[in-house]
């Protein structure tokens, strides 16, 4: 690229952040960071309800695949300014909690289950066949047995979508595979086996949620070079000029969109109708986010928990986490007060009732025994977020080449979550390093690893 002399960022997230940390850190003052809403931090913000109550958009917790980003966090936060927790995680099955990962920890369960999970693995060990997408992937990883109890369920809840409409190609370090002489080890022991994935040991801010990192990376960036509330109307590729929705308009040489790629192809002028097409072919489901804050102390059953999986109907939330327990600070009154964020997919093939998800929360968990008799429910705070998850579509990967494609022929790069619509670097260690990255090739021509090879 040449190098430019107004650089423009699309979103305050991680992503443009970490673009703009990257881009000064390189001795580049001329940038500006334009948001569409109020605040910084995008789906990693945090927010204080009107009873004191702190909630993330979902359940973040900080752990990394990349030293630089454990630096930046380093640099963000002092030490005191952190706690870290080993990671306690479970799945709710059949009214027990078998530890996560399950497919390791199956001798948790009753002795019929055990040995149809058993079976289902020992016979997917026999066959040798490429699946086609992720319902058939998780037959022939997991066997029958698996399947039916925990992975399909679970999956379905998560995704909102058909499983024979995803690929399965995200699945990376996300999901354990079992290894069966594994699995048999500790069938004899009786051991917990819950050492698997990058996220065993994190950390999480001792004051003010996810949001406290981005706020503080925004802090050191400089809010000058931040613009909150411009929502992108229009992009002009050949003037280099952006407008936006409260009728400002700027002039760019270089930009980074981390904004959703659907919307943000529809508003570049020149993009062809082929792109157009390919954009409408991206998929994300919706997200729910319920924060449950509450009077006493857990119960003993979820009080050494962080999260949990539930992957039966009968409870309307994919997974249930004891935000109280990643810092006392999220409660206005620690040891007094305790506090659970559940979250609620939804998509036209699984359909919310938007009005009645909180409340139906509260049954659940009253109704499963988790929520102790004399426990009062202080607030109840629900948020939905339109665009939760990026889905992994079959078609996906072709949507978005020939998508990028088209941008990158005028002169664009869109990163992110949903700017790059990649799941699996959609994590904030991700999307953070894509806009380091980005802002690598902007000025030293150097490749992009993060997104172009994840």
């Amino acid at each position: 690229m040449p190098r430019p002399e107004r650089i423009a960022i699309i979103g305050a997230g991680p992503t443009g952040l970490g673009a703009a940390w990257r881009l000064l850190e390189l001795g580049r003052e001329e940038l500006t960071i334009f948001e569409a809403s109020g605040a910084v931090g995008g789906l990693s913000s945090s927010v204080v309800d009107g009873r004191g109550f702190t909630w993330d958009m979902g359940g973040h917790v900080e752990f990394s695949h990349y030293p630089y980003y454990d630096r930046v966090l380093d640099e963000l936060l002092a030490p005191h300014a952190w706690l870290r927790h080993e990671r306690v995680a479970a799945v709710r099955v059949q009214g027990r909690f078998v530890p996560y990962p399950f497919q390791y920890n199956i001798h948790r369960l009753p002795a019929a289950a055990r040995r149809r999970c058993l079976k289902g693995l020992e016979e997917a060990a026999k066959r040798r066949t490429r699946p086609e997408d992720f319902a058939r992937w998780i037959l022939a990883s997991f066997g029958k047995g698996i399947a039916d109890l925990f992975m399909t369920p679970y999956n379905r809840k998560v995704w909102a979508w058909p499983l024979e409409e995803l690929s399965y190609g995200w699945v990376g370090d996300r999901v354990a595979v079992t290894d069966l002489a594994r699995l048999r080890r500790t069938l004899r022991t009786g051991q917990d086996d819950a050492d698997w994935g990058p996220n065993r040991f994190f950390r999480f801010p001792a004051r003010g949620g996810t949001g406290a990192i981005w706020r503080a990376a925004a802090d050191r960036i400089g809010p000058g070079r931040i613009r909150l509330r411009h929502r992108l109307a229009a992009v002009d590729p050949r003037s280099r000029t952006l407008r936006f929705s409260n009728g400002r308009t700027a002039r760019f040489d270089a930009l980074l969109n981390t904004s959703p790629l659907d919307l943000f192809a529809r508003c570049v002028a020149g993009l062809p109708e082929s792109a157009l097409r390919a954009a409408r072919r991206l998929r994300a489901n919706s997200t729910h986010v319920v924060g449950i804050g509450l009077s006493g102390r857990p119960p003993e059953a979820l009080a050494d928990k962080c999260w949990m999986y539930f992957p039966e109907s009968a409870h309307p939330f994919y997974r249930l986490t004891v935000f109280s327990r990643y810092s006392p600070d999220n409660v206005p009154a620690p040891g007094r007060q305790w506090s659970l964020m559940a979250e609620v997919n939804e998509s036209p093939f699984q359909p919310a009732r938007s009005a009645r998800i909180a409340a139906d929360a509260v049954r659940s968990l009253r109704r499963e025994g988790l929520l102790p008799s004399g426990c009062r429910v202080l607030s109840l705070w629900h948020r939905r977020l339109l665009r939760g998850y990026p889905l992994p579509t079959l078609d996906r990967d072709e949507a978005l080449g020939a998508l990028q494609r088209e941008l990158e022929r005028l002169g664009l790069q869109s990163r992110g979550r949903f700017g790059g619509w990649r799941y699996e670097v959609g994590n904030q260690d991700h999307s953070f390093m894509q806009g380091v990255e980005w802002a690598d090739r902007l000025l030293r021509g150097r490749r992009e690893k993060v997104y172009r090879a994840p």
